[in-house]
């Protein structure tokens, strides 16, 4: 099922505040030196193993920019990729493909190595049925591109933004006055405001599982809390509601973490530490 956050105004949104960014009045390099009748092709190499990601971002920043330019996909997002595999090639204007090689490579190159990294974090998942998660630790701006990378590598998107899901973290119960009265509030703003949102809430320690437990959360978040703390954290809930470890969670605690039995496990690092892949737009 496609993110539901991938509409066609989103990615227009995205891509156009993109090309403006980095064209701005124009590609005066490309406007000086070639002519504008000028037609050439390039081919996206790739220079490293992972997992692909931003092909289809590509179409549509091609599409976008020169709707004439042809693009022909040879290997699709979510595909394993090694170093001198060809994921497309693309024919038409020279100077379209060079004012768009850019942004197509930021974007891929960026959107391969999250894809990668999610991928790396899934395997170590296996045999168990916990879910691994992104987080709004995102680039401004960029957030579109990188949660669909998480989701091509085999991820689950957590909330877009802080309009589709309340998440009440350690700030908002210390600043509300506690997890029963946090809750309290949100689900007396949510009704006035006639918006069926789930509720998730952090949670430090079992005394406040059983408190979020009482409020009837959708969702407990278990932060920062040691594996041992969080199995006994999800024995309590038993499907009462779902669970998210949360917290510092890197490669080596990630399987002991999962065995616990939350249902989810959500990592920062998916988008804002995975390392680019690297690639090149070349003339052929």
């Amino acid at each position: 099922m496609r993110p539901t956050y991938l509409t066609p105004e989103a990615l227009e949104a995205f891509i156009t505040a993109a090309l403006k960014e980095d064209i701005g009045e124009g590609d005066h390099s490309s406007l000086a030196c070639l002519a504008p009748e000028a037609s050439n092709r390039a081919r996206l190499i790739v220079k490293s193993e992972g997992i692909l990601a931003g092909v289809e971002m590509a179409q549509h920043i091609f599409a976008r920019f020169d709707p004439s330019l042809q693009m022909e996909v040879h290997i699709k997002d979510g595909a394993a990729v090694k170093y001198g595999d060809i994921a497309f090639t693309v024919q038409g204007s020279s100077r379209s493909i060079l004012s768009t090689e850019r942004l197509v490579l930021n974007c891929m190159q960026r959107m391969s190595g999250i894809a990668s990294y999610t991928h790396r974090l899934m395997q170590l998942l296996e045999g168990t049925s916990t879910r691994l998660l992104d987080t709004r630790k995102t680039t401004p701006n960029f957030r579109i591109a990188e949660k669909w990378a998480v989701y091509i590598g085999g991820g689950t998107n957590h909330r877009f933004g802080l309009y589709d899901m309340v998440m009440l973290k350690d700030n908002h119960i210390d600043f509300a006055g506690g997890i029963p009265l946090a809750v309290e509030k949100t689900r007396n703003y949510l009704k006035e405001i006639n918006k069926p949102l789930r509720i998730e809430v952090e949670t430090r320690s079992l005394g406040e599982v059983k408190q979020a437990l009482a409020a009837k959360a959708d969702v407990i978040m278990l932060d920062n809390m040691s594996p041992a703390l969080m199995r006994e954290a999800v024995q309590l809930i038993y499907k009462q509601c779902a669970t998210e470890a949360s917290g510092g969670i890197t490669e080596q605690t990630l399987r002991e973490v999962a065995e616990t039995g939350v249902d989810f496990i959500s990592v920062g690092a998916l988008t804002h530490s995975a390392k680019s892949m690297d690639m090149s737009l070349k003339a052929f």
